[in-house]
């Protein structure tokens, strides 16, 4: 009985549904036609006239309170929806309206298979916008007290968002703890240190995690029967308090590769102990697991430091080594570091070999491989290429593939141009990136940008030839040409990793909403009536009730009124009244 209920309910609402979708227009037309016939019985002729003489006795100073009241209100909610779309990137009022309005107006299938189906396709997408704004750690991220910091103290700005900075603190987690950090009391203080916020609180426990294996531990070694000897040994070094004051304490390069380097020397004795143990159990794995990320961070991070205080050529033979006993660790992107070296090196033949066994389609890609690819491919013709004679003789086919490297570069991510063309300012890059974001753009940009300028002409080719990758995809993020479609979930992934004085590049631009438009219009017109009627009050005056007396006019309002039944006439399609015969006798 309850179900049969239910059921009629569900129909009855369909029905409603359904008659508000496709004949509101005839019950607007019914209800005007009700207004005209009971004209009488409801006095709307006096009514309105009541009204009209009301109006007319109404002063200048009421109009201008009423222009100006308007005006505000309606610039309040353009300052609202503007601030809403540069946050969100869409309209309130249309949010509100496709949220809230739509399902009453008939807009969502009640059909249990197509909820299914959509609620299959809506996973599906969410899925598919999960794996598209995955956030990666940036392979060339900087150090936080050597370049981050002083940053800071130089311009008094926060280069680091919280939502970044967090995104670390997992990581540090994930890769530099394990279940038995426990066991041993240096490590379960560094275990708390990863989870700290307070800068100078993870500092401070670093330093008493070393201080802790200062202390001698003894050992009693009964040598002889009558007495023992008492052997001292000092407790392996703690790897990660030497990695986290590298990072965070450390104010110079230098400082911080003398800290790596003591990391390394405990690190690569944790390594080789539990190397030997990582058999015995599932926790000696998980501990050998966690030392060989610990170990592959120093080392990967000592050649970066090579490279910033100018020893190219050690940090690329570091990061040759460092890919050869690890190959398996790609998750730290190493060789885009080692291609980065390289082009510092101008060793442009080692960068095609890199690019030959990464650049393949089974493998993820990165602006670092795309745009390298493309410089490589515009050095060959940069030099000699003018886009007058390009357009007089046509392109070569060098230059073809050099332009159809550029596109392809620029398809994956159409923000890094603006940053190489120096058509936007550089921030420093994150700690993480969103791969075909903003971000990204600014990582790449950040350290690629003097590459570009040292080939001749290269810069140049890709100021010529941008722009001609956006006609090949009109619709980025319905159907992409060379890659996936662009997702629509970057902007508001950059803005949480990018620092709020920077203006996240948005790709496609979106164009302002249609509420936003009017809003602006309703509030300038109504801004304008307000301050002609403080200036002429007078004449505005006249011309308000003159505009009231033709509305309100009986002239009007019959002509209205006759106009409206015949347009009622029109769409119901009611038959003409029979006219009256008269007989004569």
């Amino acid at each position: 009985m309850a179900e049969a209920g239910t059921g009629f309910l569900e129909q009855l609402k369909s029905c409603i549904v359904w008659s508000w979708t496709y004949l509101w227009t005839v019950w607007f037309f019914i209800v005007l036609f009700l207004v005209y016939i009971l004209r009488v019985p409801l006095k709307i002729n006096d009514n309105l006239s009541t009204v009209s003489m009301f109006l007319n006795t109404l002063t200048p100073k009421f109009y201008v309170a009423l222009t100006g009241t308007s005006s505000l209100i309606s610039g309040l909610i353009l300052i609202f929806e503007w601030w809403y779309f540069r946050k969100y990137g869409t309209s309130f009022i249309e949010q509100v309206s496709v949220s809230h309005l739509r399902p009453l107006l008939g807009g969502v299938d009640n059909n249990s298979s197509n909820n299914s189906n959509s609620s299959n396709g809506d996973s599906d997408s969410n899925r598919q916008s999960v794996s598209e704004c995955k956030v990666w750690r940036n392979p060339l991220n900087l150090f936080r007290g050597a370049e981050y910091n002083r940053y800071t103290w130089v311009t008094g700005r926060e280069p680091l968002t919280y939502y970044d900075m967090n995104l670390s603190a997992q990581d540090h987690q994930t890769f530099f703890t394990c279940d038995s950090d426990h066991l041993r009391p240096a490590d379960a203080i560094m275990q708390k240190a990863w989870r700290e916020r307070n800068p100078q609180a993870r500092i401070s426990a670093a330093h008493e995690a070393l201080e802790i294996n200062e202390i001698r531990s003894r050992v009693e070694v009964p040598l002889i029967a009558s007495s023992t000897i008492w052997e001292i040994k000092l407790l392996p070094k703690c790897a990660t308090a030497y990695i986290l004051l590298a990072e965070e304490e450390a104010t110079t390069i230098a400082e911080a590769e003398k800290l790596f380097k003591q990391a390394l020397k405990a690190g690569d004795g944790c390594y080789r102990r539990s190397q030997q143990l990582q058999h015995h159990g599932s926790q000696y794995e998980a501990q050998h697991r966690r030392d060989t990320n610990v170990l592959v961070y120093i080392k990967r991070r000592l050649a970066m430091c090579a490279r910033r205080l100018g020893r190219t050529r050690e940090a690329v033979k570091m990061m040759r080594d460092l890919m050869k006993e690890f190959p398996l660790l790609s998750m730290f992107n190493i060789h885009e570091n080692l291609l980065e070296a390289l082009l510092e090196l101008q060793a442009y033949a080692d960068v095609q070999a890199v690019l030959a066994k990464y650049d393949d389609i089974s493998l993820p890609k990165s602006a670092t491989i795309c745009y390298t690819a493309a410089l490589l491919k515009a050095r060959a013709v940069s030099d000699k290429f003018s886009p007058e004679a390009a357009s007089r003789r046509g392109l070569s086919t060098a230059e073809m593939n050099a332009v159809e490297a550029i596109h392809r570069a620029v398809e994956f991510n159409p923000h890094v141009p603006k940053y190489l063309l120096e058509m936007k300012s550089l921030i420093l890059p994150p700690e993480h990136i969103l791969k075909r974001g903003d971000s990204e753009a600014i990582a790449y940009a950040f350290f690629h940008l003097a590459h570009w300028k040292r080939v001749e002409g290269a810069l140049n080719l890709l100021h010529c030839t941008w722009e001609g990758t956006f006609r090949m995809i009109p619709y980025p993020l319905e159907k992409g040409h060379l890659f996936y479609p662009y997702p629509i979930c970057t902007e508001t992934a950059d803005r949480e990793l990018l620092p709020s004085f920077h203006e996240v590049s948005v790709y496609p631009k979106k164009e302002l909403p249609f509420f936003i438009l009017f809003t602006a219009g309703l509030c300038s017109f109504t801004a304008m009536l307000a301050l002609l009627t403080h200036q002429f009050p007078e004449l505005m005056g006249v011309f308000a009730k003159a505009m009231i007396d033709i509305f309100c006019s009986a002239e009007f309002r019959d002509w209205n009124c006759k106009s409206i039944f015949m347009r009622v006439e029109d769409e119901l399609e009611i038959p003409p009244a029979p006219q009256s015969q008269h007989f004569q006798n």
